[in-house]
């Protein structure tokens, strides 16, 4: 199988699984028990800890582990900020768009940014209307954008708005960034999500990068487990999981940018220009790159491509029951470009190789469908 559809998900690191099994055989215990064994699964998530905030290279910052980006997502949007004007761009995961759109139900003012054509966040339309709006308590701008790939320096941003309003909040979706791209956590980002089955780690395992000295109230209530703001017998196989794919990814960085970047770049090159609009920006995340196959379906070739034993993706797994990608949407394309996007999405895993074929594939699929070939 030709697997290109990492944004969505990302295949488990088996030597992190392997290293951790001890976990479950011999280090099972509750880690808020007081006896010595939970003191020791304790000190594990306390490992854990350092090691993810060392990789964002920061010690302004401390870790919240959570169930999964979106958790993450959920208690900064509404536990940090509980009167004001909130704020966020139109590109966002439906973990923070959703959830905007639920402040409005209850009352709150909501914001959206426009998007630029690229699906980046468009910055003068921000900042002008922070300083035209001194109520905005909170802002949220996705790190990388998980449909088109564009970057967003987040660290400029949260100076820039800072210097407006020094109060306002900032939080970043860093789901599709964390272990992808090289990046040092700024201390004026007040709050960053991560998730762990984006960069080979499993499902269920997240955090939430907390600035210290931040008024931050829980999401989940209970045992009063992380410090009191996320309740919960914590996941300590799925943490030292995380803790192991994150170190895996940061020790390999550069190689496999680079090498993302060659895949990434062959397929650019060699899709059909005839047939396909290029949708990512030249400066956007070689990890994601979205075309549009105009005049098809997206649906439909990602289908003709499965039975083929290759998986891409048709915008994010979390909107798929939408018909058109409403991120696309926003960022001003037609109906037309609209019905054939298809997101094709890379690990360190993939080869090459796998892209040679894969785009061999992809041009000759769109084209019988098109009626260019096969009649």
């Amino acid at each position: 199988m030709i697997y290109f559809d990492n944004a969505a998900t990302t295949k488990p690191l088996s030597t992190a699984i392997l290293s951790s099994n001890e976990l479950n055989d011999k280090l099972y215990f509750n880690p808020s028990a007081l006896y010595r064994e939970g003191i020791s699964a304790k000190a594990v998530i306390k490992d854990c800890k350092e090691k993810i905030l060392s990789f964002l290279k920061t010690e302004d910052h401390e870790v919240v582990f959570t169930s999964c980006g979106s958790e993450s997502d959920n208690q900064a949007v509404f536990c940090a900020k509980k009167r004001g004007i909130f704020v966020t761009d139109l590109g966002e995961h439906s973990a923070i768009y959703q959830s905007f759109s639920e402040l409005k139900n209850r009352g709150l003012s909501v914001h959206f940014v426009e998007l630029n054509q690229d699906g980046s966040v468009n910055t003068d339309n921000l900042y002008d209307f922070i300083k035209n709006n001194p109520d905005v308590s909170f802002v949220s701008i996705v790190h990388v954008n998980n449909e088109t790939g564009a970057i967003n320096d987040i660290n400029s941003i949260a100076k820039n708005i800072k210097a407006i309003n020094k109060n306002i909040v900032f939080h970043s979706d860093g789901v599709q960034a964390f272990g992808k791209i090289p990046f040092r956590l700024d201390k004026n980002i007040d709050l960053y999500s991560i998730s762990a089955h984006k960069i080979n780690g499993l499902k269920g395992t997240g955090a939430l990068i907390k600035r210290k000295g931040l008024n931050l109230f829980p999401l989940i209530f209970g045992g009063g487990q992380e410090n009191g703001l996320r309740s919960g017998t914590e996941n300590v196989f799925g943490i030292n999981v995380f803790r192991l794919a994150a170190e895996n990814r940061y020790k390999n960085l550069r190689e496999s940018l680079d090498k993302i970047t060659e895949i990434r770049n062959y397929i650019k090159d060699n899709i059909d220009k005839s047939i396909f609009d290029i949708i990512s920006g030249e400066t956007s995340s070689p990890y994601i790159f979205t075309v549009s196959a105009k005049g098809v379906r997206g649906e439909t070739v990602m289908h003709l491509l499965e039975e083929k034993n290759i998986i891409v993706g048709n915008g994010s797994a979390c909107s798929s029951k939408q018909k058109h990608s409403r991120v696309i949407k926003a960022c001003g394309y037609s109906e037309n470009v609209l019905d054939g996007v298809i997101r094709i999405s890379f690990s360190p895993e993939n080869t090459i190789e796998e892209a040679i074929i894969f785009t061999k594939e992809l041009n000759e699929t769109v084209k019988t469908l098109k009626g260019i070939i096969g009649k």
